[in-house]
C-alpha cells in the first residue's frame, strides 16, 4: 500500500488527502514546510519530519526537523527560531543591553517560552535573578520538554519562570529592574502581542520597573530594506516618546530570510566602545559567545542610508488604536 500525503497547517491540525498517494519506490520524496511571508511571497524548508505538535489555549506549536536549519519552532504557522542560527537572534537580544549596563543583577523576560533568553541572560556571572514570564504554560512545557538545549538553562535556580500575561506581572509587582526584555512574538493583527508594542504599555507599565540605570530591549521584527517599515521604524519611534536615549541595531537572521532589527532604550546614556565591550564579554560571560563582539555589536548599530532615513522621518507612534502588524503564517506539506 502507498503512503497518504500528510498536509500540515498553519492552525496546527494535519489531513489526510486520500487521492494524494506516495507509491512504496517514492516515500523517500521531500516534506516541506512553508510560510507565507507576504501575500505574493513565501519561504520554503525542506523537512526531515515534524517531530512534535500541540495547541494551547493561545496558539499552536510545532517543531520541525528541517534539513538545512536543524530544530525549527513554529508557533501559529511563524518560524520562532531555528537550531542553526538561533545563536545570532538571541544574542543580539540579551548581550547588548547587558554588557552596556555598568552592573546588571536583575532581568525580566517578557515571553521568551523556549528558553533562549534565559540561556543567554545567566552566561553573565554577575546576573542574581532572571524572571521569565510567558503567558502559555504549553509553549513552556513544550519546549522544555523538546528543546534540548535550553534545559540546563530551565534547571538553572537564579531562574524564576511565571506563567503569567507580561503586563499584569509587571503591574503586579513591587521589584525593579536593571534589564527588561520584549522576547515577543511579533505583533500581528489579531493576536495579544501587539499590545506590549504601545506607547502607553512603554510608558505606564515598562519603564517604571526599570531601576536608574535600567536598559528595555525588545525584538523589533524585520528590519531589511524593504521590510523595516512594517514595524521596525515604528517601535524605534515610539520608544523615542518615552526614553531620553534609544538605539536600534540589526543583523541579519538566515532563517527568518532577512535582515532583523531590535532597539534598546534608556534614560542613560546607550554608551558602546569596542575594547570596552570585549573587555566585558571576557569578564563577565562564561563560556563563548558565538556571533557578538565589540566590532560586530558597534557596527549592528549603522544603518544602510535606507533605513536610516526611514527611521529619522518616522512619524507613526504605535498604539492600541493605531498599530502596525506583520503578515504571515506557514504551511507544512508532503509533496
Amino acid at each position: 500500500m502507498g503512503k497518504a500525503v500528510e498536509v500540515f497547517h498553519s492552525n496546527g491540525f494535519s489531513d489526510i488527502n486520500p487521492n494524494l498517494v506516495l507509491d512504496d519506490d517514492n516515500q523517500n520524496k521531500c516534506c516541506w514546510y512553508e510560510e507565507e511571508i507576504d501575500e505574493d511571497l513565501k519561504w520554503s524548508f525542506a523537512l526531515n519530519s515534524i517531530l512534535h505538535r500541540g495547541t494551547s489555549e493561545y496558539q499552536n506549536i510545532a517543531l520541525l526537523d528541517t534539513k538545512h536549519f536543524g530544530k525549527v519552532l513554529v508557533i501559529d504557522g511563524k518560524m520562532q527560531s531555528a537550531e542553526m542560527d538561533e545563536f545570532v537572534y538571541h544574542e543580539c537580544l540579551i548581550h547588548p543591553p547587558l554588557l552596556i549596563h555598568p552592573n546588571p543583577r536583575t532581568v525580566f523576560i517578557m515571553g521568551g517560552g523556549e528558553g533562549s533568553a534565559a540561556r543567554e541572560a545567566l552566561k553573565h556571572k554577575a546576573i542574581e535573578k532572571v524572571v521569565m514570564c510567558d503567558i502559555d504554560q504549553e509553549v513552556v512545557d513544550f519546549c522544555r520538554r523538546y528543546l534540548t538545549a535550553n534545559q540546563e538553562a530551565f534547571c538553572d535556580k537564579k531562574l524564576h519562570l511565571v506563567i503569567n500575561d507580561a503586563k499584569a506581572e509587571l503591574e503586579g509587582r513591587e521589584e525593579k529592574f536593571d534589564l527588561i526584555v520584549g522576547d515577543l512574538a511579533d505583533p500581528v493583527e489579531g493576536g495579544p502581542c501587539y499590545q506590549l508594542y504601545t506607547k502607553s504599555f512603554y510608558e505606564l507599565v515598562v519603564k517604571p520597573k526599570l531601576n536608574d540605570n535600567g536598559i528595555f530591549v525588545t525584538q523589533a521584527g524585520p528590519a531589511g530594506v524593504l521590510t523595516h517599515k512594517d514595524v521596525f521604524s515604528s517601535i524605534y519611534n515610539t520608544l523615542k516618546h518615552v526614553f531620553k536615549y534609544v538605539l536600534p541595531y540589526t543583523a541579519h537572521v538566515p532563517s527568518f530570510a532577512d535582515t532583523w532589527g531590535w532597539v534598546m532604550a534608556s534614560d542613560q546614556p546607550l554608551s558602546l566602545d569596542v575594547k570596552q565591550i570585549d573587555s566585558r564579554i571576557e569578564e563577565r560571560i562564561t563560556g563563548e559567545l558565538l556571533y557578538l563582539n565589540g566590532a560586530s555589536l558597534l557596527s549592528s548599530t549603522t544603518m544602510n542610508k535606507s533605513v536610516y532615513l526611514s527611521l529619522l522621518n518616522e512619524t507613526h507612534v504605535y498604539t492600541e488604536e493605531d498599530a502596525r502588524f506583520i503578515h504571515g503564517h506557514g504551511v507544512a506539506y508532503r509533496g
